[in-house]
């Protein structure tokens, strides 16, 4: 509509002939709509829905089905998932490689997760790794890096990263804290945060050495979101506020130079929404006990939401 408008302004101006815009409108009347993104949209929550729809069948009907046959489907199901992947893969480059248009990304995904399915029913049903939870973790981890990065696939880096981490905290953390379910210790805390700062490094060596440059926004958000969690985790409920603190006003203020760089308002989010909270809980814990001065503080933080609101683009950069 803003288009046809447009067109009709500048007919009346004589900046464009009568015959001119209705062949310009009859071209866009006409002109294929494309639907790619909404069916890929589509397409991942139906894979994953796929795969559990599958597993949930599995587990109904055990009983009758067999476990060797469901081993041998499930392989059978690998197998042919990863050999569709690699064989219509592109060539390998450390740039961005070209998206296939078969599907042959959407079909890796589906193998991955029945990679995960498959391994999770072998050790639930055989125990095949016993206790060494830890092997049953980073198997996959350098199965979906290797993928990612051979096959470009973003969607399989964020399931290596996500096995990577649970790899980690796995090996640092004392098995006994999970058998209990406390999750309410500082060693896992300052595991996050270095695996955070880690796949941040991660991230700019990968954006300034052009090493699958395209991956460094995966690295970024995952390891800035972790770092952060985990420092305000930390800055809540342990001592060593003040170097919690420290953590995130770097974050901070890493994240929202990054955010006018690249133009970003996700980055220039995390780092604010992050900040606020840091700075807010710093705030009432410093302030005295006193209603109105709290009342007064968040009205006044309000008026400061209002105005980055309405300064949004010029603060990300987008708007001189």
């Amino acid at each position: 509509m803003q288009f046809l408008s447009l067109l009709e302004k500048l007919t009346e101006k004589n900046i464009i002939a009568d015959e001119q815009a209705t062949q310009i409108k009859v071209s866009d009347l006409n002109q294929p709509f494309s639907i790619h993104w909404e069916l890929r949209l589509i397409l991942y929550p139906g894979i994953m829905l796929l795969v559990t729809g599958l597993g949930i069948l599995v587990y109904k009907n055990i009983d009758t089905i067999g476990h060797n046959i469901i081993i041998g489907l499930l392989a059978l199901a690998c197998v042919a998932c990863f050999y569709f992947a690699f064989k219509n893969q592109k060539p390998f480059s450390w740039g961005k490689t070209e998206e296939n248009t078969n599907f042959a990304d959407f079909i890796l995904l589906g193998g991955c997760l029945a990679f995960l399915t498959l391994e999770g029913y072998l050790q639930y049903q055989y125990n095949l790794f016993g206790t060494q939870y830890s092997l049953a973790v980073i198997l996959p981890a350098i199965l979906f890096f290797f993928c990612a990065y051979y096959l470009d696939h973003r969607g399989v880096l964020l399931m290596a990263i996500t096995a990577l981490a649970s790899w980690i905290g796995i090996t640092i953390t004392p098995l006994q804290l999970l058998k209990n379910n406390d999750f309410n210790s500082q060693d896992m805390i300052i595991t996050a945060i270095l695996l955070g700062i880690f796949l941040i490094i991660i991230a700019w060596v990968s954006f300034q050495k052009e090493l699958k440059k395209h991956f460094s926004f995966t690295y970024f958000l995952f390891g800035g979101n972790l770092t952060f969690i985990a420092s305000l985790s930390g800055l809540f409920a342990f001592d060593l506020k003040f170097i919690y603190g420290i953590i995130i006003v770097v974050l901070s203020y890493l994240s929202i130079t990054y955010a006018r760089t690249k133009h970003s308002y996700l980055f220039l989010l995390m780092g604010l929404i992050y900040g606020y909270i840091a700075f807010t809980y710093t705030a009432l814990k410093i302030l005295p006990s006193d209603s109105f001065l709290y009342l007064l503080y968040f009205i006044l933080s309000a008026a400061g939401i209002v105005m980055f609101l309405i300064k949004i683009k010029e603060i990300v950069g987008l708007k001189k």
